[in-house]
């Protein structure tokens, strides 16, 4: 395609609002009724309402969905310029739009959003992250509660299920902080994407993000494929690592991911999660595929926390990690990069 899906990303892109974007997305979409429509998809817990985009036409059918992570804001900013910005550039997108059907959910949780603000407005300061990020445990959490574990999940279920079976399926996540960017690919598709991955890694890097290369050796269903990537969870794979471990209440928290909801619908789905830091950490060299810098700083985060909430400074404690902002600009622009190369390799099947 000439025209590149990363040229959605605008020049200062800044978090929005799900509630302050809709009247946006409703309204470019009623401009372009033969290649977009809107759908009001049902509320959440607390009444906020769900709403969902269908664009373009093509026999190439693509689920994109964000922010079952309430505390990783760039899926949805990604979504909510992909809907905006591809209609404004309507003419220039035609040949994506011919090709393909994208099903989008540009946000799950937004009252989980809401609950984010606080640091969300103060971004990039990141005492205020880690002051006010709030993230669901397992049995809120929504990328383990598919169909029908929270009213988002059954509304985001139907809407899906609705539109599928599906080629492509991209839940786009991210990292609180991180060595690099991480990709995460549903391993029936590990040995069709060495090209992905390769031009992914080549994207990070231009970018100046090295890759987050963390071998989990399993646990949990995360099996690594090389440095950076790994495969992507699975519920039943969590509910066998918490029964193993004699904990069987938080085995039941987990149900099924959406990357196993969308492969139920049927056909042979690619799907992947992007996985981008907020926060880059400074890292060392390692050999052992462990990402050590990283795991001291997850170490050091209770006490972290315990500070800022006492109003201490944590300078001292933060010091060691070099912690720097991943711009938003940059993290849009890997994920559009991400989706832009997992299109070409299902249409290349």
């Amino acid at each position: 395609m000439s025209f590149a899906l990363t040229s959605l990303v605008e020049s200062n892109p800044a978090f929005r609002t799900h509630g302050g974007v809709r009247a946006d997305i409703e309204a470019a979409c009623a401009r372009h009724p033969d290649i977009a429509t809107f759908r009001e998809l049902g509320p959440a817990e607390e009444g906020a309402m769900l709403y969902g985009v269908v664009l373009g036409t093509g026999p190439t059918t693509v689920s994109l969905i964000a922010g079952n992570h309430a505390d990783e804001p760039v899926g949805p900013e990604t979504l909510r310029s992909f809907v905006l910005n591809g209609l404004s550039n309507r003419y220039k997108m035609a040949p994506w739009f011919r090709r393909y059907r994208f099903v989008v959910v540009p946000h799950t949780n937004p009252e989980g959003e809401a609950r984010n603000r606080a640091w969300m407005e103060q971004w990039p300061d990141p005492k205020a992250y880690l002051r006010h990020a709030v993230r669901e445990q397992p049995g809120r959490d929504l990328e383990y509660g598919f169909p029908d574990m929270r009213p988002e999940n059954e509304h985001v279920s139907a809407f899906l299920r609705d539109h599928g079976a599906y080629d492509l399926h991209a839940s786009l996540h991210g990292m609180s902080a991180g060595e690099g960017a991480m990709l995460l690919i549903n391993r029936p598709w590990t040995f069709r994407t060495q090209r992905l991955r390769d031009d992914f890694v080549d994207a990070a890097a231009a970018k100046g993000l090295p890759m987050h290369d963390h071998n989990r050796k399993g646990e949990k269903g995360f099996f690594w494929i090389e440095p950076g990537f790994q495969t992507t969870p699975r519920g039943d794979a969590m509910r066998t690592f918490f029964r193993a471990r004699d904990d069987a209440a938080t085995a039941r928290n987990f149900h099924d991911s959406s990357m196993e909801f969308v492969a139920s619908l049927g056909g042979d789905p690619l799907s992947f999660v992007t996985e981008l830091p907020l926060f880059l950490v400074r890292s060392e060299n390692s050999t052992d595929h462990r990402p050590d810098r990283y795991l001291e700083l997850r170490e050091r985060l209770p006490e972290i926390r315990a500070r800022l909430e006492r109003g201490e400074d944590v300078d001292d404690l933060l010091a060691p990690f070099g912690l720097r902002p991943v711009p938003l600009d940059v993290a849009m622009h890997l994920q559009f990069r991400a989706l832009e190369l997992g299109l070409r390799t299902v249409s290349a099947e």
